[in-house]
C-alpha cells in the first residue's frame, strides 16, 4: 500500500531539489557566463534606432551579439555547431562535468517527487540515496566550475575580453549571472545532500509510524 507522507522537511527538500536542478540547467544553457567589452554601432543613427553601447555575452557554447550594421537587435544563439567547435578544451571538459552534474540533479529532482509515496528503494532509504547522488553531483559541478576559468585564454575569449585575457584572468570581461547561478546551484546541491538526512528523519519518525498503523494513507505532519 502506498502511504503519502508529507512533512515540512521532506517537502522543503523536494522543492529545493527541483529548484537546484532547474537553476543548473538554465545556467548551463545561458550565454551570460562572460560579459565582453562594451561595443557600439557607430554606423547606426536615426530616430527610434538603438545605437548605444551594448555588451556582448559569451556562454559555454552560445553567445549574444548585435548582428548587422543597421541597428538590429542583439541575437543570441550557439557559436559552436559541434562539440569540437567549443572555444577551449577546458570548456569542453567543463561542459561534460557540468552536464553530468545537472543530469544527476535532474534525475534526483524527478525521484524526489515520488518520495512522497515511496520512501525506500530495494530496502534502502530513498532520501539517503538521493542525498548521496546530490553530493556526487555537487562534486561534478565543482570540478566543472574550476575548469571553466582555465579556458579564458582561448582565442574566442580574447576576441571578447581583449588580448590580456588568460587562464583565470578575464581581463576586461566581467562574470555574468549564469556563472554565479551555477555556483549558487552547486552550493545548494550540497545543502540538499545534507538536508536529505533531515527529510529521512522526518518521514520515519514515531508519529509517522503511529499514523501508518492507524491505517491512514495520507499523512501530513508539520
Amino acid at each position: 500500500m502506498c502511504h503519502v507522507i508529507v512533512t515540512c522537511r521532506s517537502m522543503l527538500w523536494t522543492l529545493l531539489s527541483i529548484v537546484v536542478a532547474f537553476a543548473e540547467l538554465i545556467a548551463f544553457m545561458s550565454p551570460d557566463w562572460l560579459l565582453g567589452l562594451p561595443r557600439s554601432d557607430s554606423s547606426v543613427s536615426g530616430v527610434g534606432v538603438d545605437s548605444g553601447e551594448y555588451r556582448p555575452s559569451l556562454g559555454l557554447y552560445s553567445r549574444c551579439l548585435r548582428v548587422g550594421s543597421r541597428g538590429g537587435g542583439v541575437t543570441c544563439g550557439p557559436y559552436a555547431g559541434t562539440f569540437g567547435e567549443v572555444a577551449s578544451g577546458f570548456w569542453q571538459a567543463a561542459m561534460l562535468f557540468l552536464a553530468a552534474g545537472t543530469l544527476v540533479l535532474g534525475g534526483v529532482a524527478c525521484i524526489s517527487i515520488f518520495s512522497l509515496c515511496f520512501q525506500s528503494i530495494l530496502k534502502k532509504s530513498i532520501f539517503n540515496i538521493c542525498g548521496l547522488l546530490q553530493a556526487i553531483a555537487g562534486l561534478l559541478l565543482m570540478v566543472g566550475l574550476m575548469l571553466y576559468p582555465a579556458g579564458w585564454g582561448s582565442e574566442k575569449v580574447i576576441s571578447y575580453c581583449g588580448p590580456e585575457a588568460s587562464p583565470y584572468r578575464p581581463a576586461q570581461c566581467s562574470l555574468g549571472w549564469a556563472f554565479y547561478a551555477a555556483i549558487g546551484g552547486t552550493l545548494a546541491a550540497f545543502l540538499c545532500a545534507v538536508f536529505s538526512a533531515q527529510a529521512e528523519i522526518a518521514t520515519s519518525s514515531d508519529k509517522v509510524q503511529e499514523e501508518i498503523e492507524e491505517g491512514k494513507s495520507l499523512i501530513c505532519l508539520l
